[in-house]
């Protein structure tokens, strides 16, 4: 039977991830997938509990989780209710929660326990995990869905300079209408971590089995990212997926009770190279 148990631990700064897992109990060992979320989005967000719920059914564990800083609260997870956290949200933030979540895990006991995880990172959760990746000997192998090159890559470089200025930047989020706000402390975190921000360099440097995979209408962050990602780590998979666009075709919300063509065949394709 198909179970979901949540949890709230501290990320970053003590601030509280809520995370959820799913599973069948009948199968307490089986391998289990961390899924990392990207800019804008959360752990809820439109097709991802269908998404859980197909890997449980290929023979997974799927926990996913929302960043500390990713302007959701435990109490609210499908809302941006907490700006104030989201505009102090650094690079280095998301890594400090994701090797949270991972040793929460592993160092878990019944259904979370594992020795080793998956990862899947879509978007900006993408290149946090390739960098993840990189460092951690835990992460057994890697699948980057739509993933960013480069951090430098998520604002317009004409925006920096009156960033620094003004101190903060927003973003609309065009589901929400809301203004979001960055403070400079993200460029500040991504100038005084640079080595260790650098996605390319890191993708170099991993040696676990990865795939990548990218829709070829992604208007996001377009085909060419996951093509540099591939030339810097040429033993990577990559696999691209025709006429996807940056969720794959999916939307929030959703009501739909079938994945969308486009996401079910990067499931396939990620259920594939896992079982290799």
């Amino acid at each position: 039977m198909i179970k979901k148990e949540s949890y709230t631990i501290p990320g970053a700064k003590g601030r509280g991830m809520l995370m959820d897992l799913t599973y069948n109990d009948a199968h307490k060992n089986a391998p289990l997938i961390i899924f990392a979320h990207g800019f804008k989005g959360f752990k809820d967000w439109g097709t991802h509990n269908l998404v859980a719920n197909y890997f449980v059914e290929q023979g997974f564990r799927f926990l996913k989780f929302n960043f500390s800083h990713n302007g959701t609260t435990p109490d609210k997870p499908i809302d941006f209710s907490d700006l104030i956290a989201f505009a102090d949200n650094t690079f280095s933030i998301e890594l400090e929660d994701l090797n949270d979540v991972i040793d929460f895990v592993c160092n878990g006991s019944s259904f979370l326990k594992a020795d080793g995880v998956y990862l899947i990172g879509h978007s900006m959760g993408g290149g946090i995990s390739i960098i993840q990746t990189a460092e951690d000997k835990r992460v057994k192998k890697l699948v980057t869905m739509a993933s960013i090159s480069g951090f430098g890559n998520l604002w317009p470089k004409a925006a920096e300079e009156q960033w620094r200025l003004q101190g903060i930047l927003y973003i609309l989020n065009t589901r929400t209408n809301q203004q979001m706000p960055l403070k400079k402390s993200l460029l500040d975190d991504l100038e005084k971590n640079a080595g260790r921000l650098d996605i390319l360099a890191k993708a170099a440097r991993i040696a676990q089995p990865w795939l990548i995979i990218h829709g070829d209408e992604d208007k996001s962050v377009p085909l060419s990212h996951a093509e540099e990602l591939k030339a810097a780590n040429p033993k990577a998979e990559l696999v691209i997926i025709k006429d996807a666009d940056h969720t794959f075709n999916a939307s929030h919300p959703y009501t739909e009770t079938a994945l969308p063509a486009a996401l079910k065949n990067f499931c396939d394709q990620t259920v594939r190279f896992l079982n290799k």
